[in-house]
């Protein structure tokens, strides 16, 4: 997928979901991607500085999607691959947006 589609899709996601409570749109935190969306101030979904989307989500909901091909876990580039992040490598316009909801919920009740 090129970077244009992908800041594509995560704009159209950013307007889905922005006007939620308790969600901004920041430019992530300190060495930990380009562009993200928040809950309550904790990231829930990103664009990381590869151009990757990127989704918080339960454990074995990130086990779930890696078994099943739809990602794998995201590194944030210093070899330690997160349990709880998963990269989303093949799904549509639609399943990001479901998956960031599905992040959104996740990060919310826990923030």
């Amino acid at each position: 997928m090129s970077l244009d589609q992908t800041d594509a899709w995560f704009t159209s996601i950013v307007n889905a979901l922005a006007h939620t409570k308790g969600v901004t749109v920041g430019s992530g935190k300190k060495g930990f991607g380009s562009s993200a969306l928040q809950v309550d101030g904790k990231i829930f979904a990103m664009v990381s500085s590869n151009g990757s989307f990127v989704v918080k989500l339960p454990k074995d909901r990130v086990e779930l999607l890696v078994s099943s091909g739809a990602g794998q876990r995201f590194d944030p580039g210093h070899g330690r691959l997160m349990k709880e992040w998963l990269l989303v490598e093949t799904a549509s316009q639609e399943e990001w947006l479901s998956l960031a909801q599905e992040a959104m919920r996740f990060v919310g009740q826990n923030a």
